[in-house]
This record gives C-alpha cells, structure tokens and sequence, in this order.
C-alpha cells in the first residue's frame, strides 16, 4: 500500500517507529542496532528499514527537516501504515544555561512560531504534548542505563535561519531548553490521530554561546539518545 512518499507495503512497518531528521542517520541506526534490517523505502531518498532489536520488531525512518516534512511522513505511517507510536531522535540547539553539548532532552512540550494548528481550526491556542506514558519510560529507562538526561520544554521552529536575534532569548527566558524544527507536528499529529509520539534530542549546537559539534558526530555520535529510544520499543 504505497503512499506519494513511502513505497512500502503493508505490514512492512513496525507498530513502533524511531525517526531522526536524516536518512543516513535512520540507516547508520538499522545496520548498527537492528538485526536483520530490511529497507522498506528510498521514495525520495527518505530510507526507511524494519528489523529486529532483543526480538521486538521495529522500523526507524528519516523524516526530513522541518514540520512540513515530518508532517506529511508521520501522516502516512499513523494513517495508511498502522504505526502506533513515532520516537523523533533529533538534534537540537541548547538554549537554557545548564544544558551543554551532547546533553539528551525529553521534549515534554513543543512550544511553536508555526501555523502548523490553524488547519484544525480549535477555538483557541493547542499545546503540543509529548505521550507522558513514553515520556515518562525514557526518563525511567536512562536512569536505568545510568544516562542524565533533561526534560521539559523545547522551541519547535520553522525558521532555521532567522531575522530576529531577539527570538532566541525570549524563549530561553521562558524556560524552554532548547530548539528544533520538527516536535510541534509530530505531536499534534499524533493527538489528531489517537497515537503516541515522543522527541528524544541531543543537543549538537548551543546557538546562544557560538557552540556546536561537526557534521559527522551529528549523524553517528549520538548512540545514548539511540539506546533510550530502542528501550521504548514494544
């Protein structure tokens, strides 16, 4: 059962399905992790592969960059491919003083500058939540695996490039820990659908203090936020 942007057939993904940014990223995660790993989908580049982790099934896909993007994509897999729960593993900019490089967040809410909730037409402003079932299991999962993590609020922007220096530091002061470009959707998304969603970030850049990490530890380095996130799979 193909859809515009996944050529896979039904019942090539899993019920649970992890979701970083890149492609590249969703494949260096099936050959490092998965056992058996099948690719379900090239569609536009946008790899997709279901296999096996400790003997639970489990697929990870790239959702591209931004809510349009991971908007059309987790569409199809709640929709047309019966997923039940989406894991965003993603990168983010640090906002918050006590968050530094490297560091993983639980994205408990996704504060947005999008439109993204206007097409729902509700009487007022909708605040994207995580899946507290899952949010909560990440958190219980890292302290497991002996990983500090960091939950609260993230900035989920359209703008990766902005015009206004002061966006930043407002959101900061409002205590928002970082930002990204992708949860808001996801989640609303989710909400829509009657499914769960969560986002799992590393923090690869820190926008405020002229901090980041390069290229290629963006795309393989990120192995504590990958772990967490395969514990969650059923």
């Amino acid at each position: 059962m193909a859809t515009p942007h996944n050529g896979a057939e039904k019942g090539a993904i899993a019920k649970t399905v992890l979701m970083p940014g890149d492609p590249l990223r969703a494949k260096f995660v099936a050959e490092t992790y998965l056992e058996n790993p099948v690719c379900f989908n090239t569609v536009r580049g946008m790899l997709g592969f279901t296999g096996t982790w400790k003997g639970r099934r489990i697929s990870v896909m790239g959702s591209g960059m931004g809510m349009p993007s991971i908007g059309i994509y987790s569409y199809e897999l709640f929709h047309f491919y019966d997923v039940d729960r989406i894991i965003r593993i993603g990168t983010a900019g640090g906002l918050a003083d006590d968050v530094q490089l490297r560091d993983v967040i639980v994205a408990v809410g996704s504060c947005t500058d999008s439109r993204y909730a206007a097409q729902f037409r509700l009487p007022g402003t909708f605040a994207p939540l995580a899946s507290f079932r899952l949010a909560r299991l990440a958190v219980e999962k890292a302290e497991q695996l002996g990983f500090p993590v960091k939950a609260g609020s993230v900035l989920s922007s359209d703008l990766f490039y902005g015009d206004d220096d002061t966006a930043l530091p407002s959101w900061k002061k409002m205590g928002v820990l970082a930002v990204e470009m992708e949860s808001a959707a996801l989640y609303m998304n989710a909400a829509r659908a009657g499914k769960e969603a969560l986002c799992l970030l590393t923090v690869s850049d820190c926008p405020l203090r002229g901090e980041s990490l390069p290229a290629e530890e963006r795309q393989t380095g990120f192995t504590r936020m990958m772990e967490i996130a395969l514990e969650l799979a059923e």
